[in-house]
């Protein structure tokens, strides 16, 4: 019989999980946390800036880089205080997006088209800030190495502002500070394990000193903007658990502008955050994702004015022709703070309109939805006089007060623009409070889960849901089995459960049934709990997670362990959770139904050999019955029938007794098809030749399924 394991087989089951011999270990040196300050004066108290993210230039697609030019042309209508580049200024994959690696020519793309626009002279050089993204660490082993062209092309770089930390201040009536944080990881994982911001305790902290140093040495109010790569909910904690999240509502800042998630992913990623304070105070402020320049071709136009944040995006699939920017009062959606004793009602409104023609007419309506969108008020804006030529904004007084309202949407404000060629164009209608009071919407379930979801927890809580799941898959029915079997009443109860008519059967007992069945044969039950192990402590596979030529890492399911030059490993885990993209398919698309494939395997075992016991008996009876009831026929008649029952017993028992059968083994078909698409896609990514000769990861999911099919192969007995 083939009822257990091959001995052979078994060994080499057991051969394939031998661990590897290990290097020794240290822990990684934490990231650089330095700051580079830049101040710029500003006239007045309004400002604003240009911010886009996501450019993935392609030595492939040469069209990113081509339509650059469509930014160049904005940025001569908008003059802005300052051009932030969020992050992933290369795409870093290559032509079939299978794998990841740094390229310089797309480097030297970049910095070709910035330096056309400058030549244009719609910004000065200086104030210009770029960010890595984590396309622009791919691959990267070491910041400053030969593969790390940020460090050469990115205008950063050029004006020797490479801290992770860049801290900037517009000086006017009052001050703005912008502070943009690199927080890509410090050893460049290749793609697809790279996709969180990995802050350090130093580099938090050293947010926190500089958000301070300017609320200290500023003798205006100052108004705070952070812009960085990541979304929060893509941003792990520090080593001791730190977030950013509390420095910024311990800071008071207004906004952070961040990019990564691009626009086909999900619309409108804007987050409000209410955070309590260690000393307890109530503070808030808002995220606000900006979608890619790679395919939406998205640019955002930011605006602080006295303090109030606001802003509006501009698809430029062709010029930017006319844009218009209520900088007072905000949209009460998505860009007004609640209510506090800071908030003071203002009776102004102020707008920024950015046009490459002359601007003629500009006028303000407010509606009230409280009476059918009807006009209330049509308020007339004059051009602020200023020293600055560049200095766009219109300005009307108005009485707030009569605006007042309990509802933050009754009241919305739509502005009106006549340029010089006669040319009309007009905003959206947008809600205000000139109260200050919110009325954010609610987000769709996409928007919700991508940009509201803590993915660092949510990826333990999956991870270990999973695992959870596995080891009481594995240990229950084996406990319950052990203490059933003995007793001599197991066989009985399961020969009770499979002979009662289906309308009797209770799954509950159907399910013990199945899963006591699946955990009988000891080699298998042994080798399924030996590789869960496996994979909660042990390395999975073997490949170069950096560049092309980088040292071969171990990924565990806690990260990655990457070779230092010196031939040491890391102390602490890279890489966590951004092995989520690996481990969570395998874990819930390959382990978990493997496992339960081999235990339906060995129970439709049992029921085939119930089966076949049961046609035993009843081939004997009919036999007997039938030898009686044909004695008196003739000769010809009697063969004939003596043959016809049993090819009719025998077809319809191979029926029953195979559809089951087939059904699992095509079910093992498809999850070893997906389980071959997930390992090739890592074979692309860190090699070939290591991830093959990887068991854990490849190879055991495969032996594991085969050695079940052969071992209940009922026929083969």
């Amino acid at each position: 019989m083939a009822s257990e394991l091959p001995l052979p087989l078994l060994a080499l089951l057991f051969l394939v999980l031998l661990p590897p011999l290990c290097s020794s270990w240290r822990p990684a040196d934490d990231d650089d946390a330095s700051v580079s300050r830049s101040v710029f004066p500003m006239d007045g108290d309004v400002a604003w800036v240009v911010q886009v993210s996501d450019l993935h230039i392609s030595a492939y697609i040469p069209e990113r880089a081509a339509d650059l030019a469509l930014l160049g042309t904005a940025l001569r209508a908008i003059r802005p205080h300052l051009l932030l580049v969020t992050g992933d200024i290369t795409d870093a994959k290559n032509q079939q997006r299978t794998t990841s690696r740094q390229d310089e020519y797309e480097w030297v793309i970049y910095k070709k088209t910035i330096d056309t626009i400058l030549g244009r002279g719609s910004i000065e050089k200086s104030r210009i800030f770029d960010i890595r993204g984590n396309h622009d660490t791919y691959g990267v082993p070491h910041r400053g190495g030969e593969l790390d062209f940020f460090s050469t092309y990115s205008v950063n770089s050029q004006l020797k502002r490479l801290s992770t930390i860049s801290s900037i201040l517009l000086q006017g009536d009052r001050s703005y500070q912008f502070l943009g944080i690199d927080d890509t990881m410090s050893v460049g994982i290749r793609f697809p394990a790279n996709l969180f911001g990995h802050p350090t305790d130093k580099r938090i902290e050293a947010v926190n000193s500089e958000l301070k140093y300017w609320t200290n040495h500023s003798k205006t109010p100052v108004t705070k903007v952070i812009f960085g790569h990541f979304p929060m909910s893509f941003t792990t904690s520090s080593e001791k658990g730190q977030r950013y999240e509390s420095v910024f509502a311990r800071q008071s800042i207004s906004a952070y502008l961040c990019g990564h998630l691009h626009a086909k992913v999900s619309k409108q990623l804007w987050r409000y955050h209410e955070v309590r304070t260690t000393e307890g105070h109530k503070s808030s402020f808002w995220e606000w994702e900006l979608g890619d320049w790679k395919d939406s071709r998205l640019m955002r136009i930011l605006a602080i004015d006295g303090g109030a944040v606001s802003f509006i995006d501009h698809t430029l699939k062709q010029a930017l022709q006319t844009s218009i920017l209520v900088t007072y009062p905000t949209d009460s959606r998505s860009m007004n703070m609640l209510e506090s004793e800071k908030w003071s009602m203002r009776n102004d409104i102020n707008v920024l309109v950015f046009s490459h023609q002359v601007i003629r007419n500009v006028s303000a309506r407010v509606f009230d939805s409280h009476s059918e969108f009807k006009i209330v008020e049509e308020i007339p804006l004059q051009l602020v006089a200023s020293s600055s030529v560049h200095r766009p904004l219109f300005h009307a007084k108005w009485n707030a007060e009569n605006y007042r309202s309990p509802s933050p949407t009754r009241y919305w404000l739509q502005v009106f623009v006549l340029d010089s060629h006669g040319v009309k164009i007009s905003s959206e209608q947008r809600p205000f409070s000139v109260e200050g009071k919110m009325a954010i919407p609610t987000s769709p379930w996409l928007n919700y889960l991508v940009f509201e979801v803590q993915w660092e927890d949510m990826y333990q809580l999956l991870m270990w849901s999973n695992m959870a799941f596995t080891i009481v898959l594995l240990c229950s029915p084996k406990l319950l089995y052990h203490f059933v079997s003995r007793s001599s009443s197991y066989q009985r109860w399961s020969v009770s459960v499979l002979s009662s008519p289906i309308q009797q059967r209770k799954t509950s007992f159907w399910l013990i049934w199945f899963l006591m069945e699946g955990t009988r044969s000891k080699p298998f039950w042994l080798c399924l709990v030996i590789y869960v192990l496996w994979l909660i402590e042990m390395p999975w596979f073997w490949g170069r997670a950096t560049s092309e030529n980088g040292e071969i890492a171990q990924m565990y399911l806690s990260g990655w362990s990457i070779p230092f030059y010196d031939g040491g490993l890391t102390g602490n885990k890279l890489s966590n959770p951004d092995v989520l993209v690996i481990t969570l398919p395998f874990l819930y698309l390959v382990v978990a139904p493997v496992i339960v494939l081999i235990y339906g395997l060995f129970a439709e075992k049992s029921i085939a050999y119930l089966r076949r016991s049961r046609r035993i008996e009843y081939s004997v009876d009919l036999e007997n019955m039938h030898a009686e009831s044909v004695r008196l026929l003739p000769v010809a008649p009697r063969a004939l029938l003596m043959k016809f029952p049993d090819k009719l017993v025998s077809m319809t028992i191979q029926f029953c007794g195979s559809w089951t059968r087939r059904a699992l083994l095509l079910a093992c078909l498809i999850i070893a098809a997906v389980h071959l698409k997930l390992c090739s896609k890592l074979m692309s990514a860190y090699g070939t030749v290591p991830v093959a000769l990887s068991p854990p990861l490849t190879w055991m999911p495969l032996l594991l399924l085969g050695a079940a099919a052969y071992c209940t192969n009922v026929h083969a007995d």
